[in-house]
């Protein structure tokens, strides 16, 4: 695969992420040479997952480094002491 191919393949996977069905604009796609490096914050594990298997596809025979954080929404166990 050549390199105007892959920046191809990448901008259509920006696209992907953007549309309605998708829609994760906090999802940032970065070209590293030859690797995509994909960074972002999700809501859940499973949104994570939804997005890396999307990369697999989109994506297949470029290698994909994926530095995606969930964030934890969920309400403290406990309150918190100020004292």
């Amino acid at each position: 695969m050549n390199a105007d191919e892959n920046e191809y393949r990448v901008a259509r996977f920006r696209d992907r992420l953007a549309r309605e069905d998708v829609a994760e604009l906090g999802v940032r796609v970065e070209a590293r040479g030859e690797t995509i490096l994909l960074t972002g914050t999700l809501p859940t594990a499973d949104r994570r997952d939804e997005i890396l298997r999307l990369a697999d596809a989109e994506l297949a025979g470029i290698p994909v480094r994926a530095d995606l954080l969930v964030a934890c929404a969920d309400p403290p166990e406990r309150s918190e002491d100020l004292s």
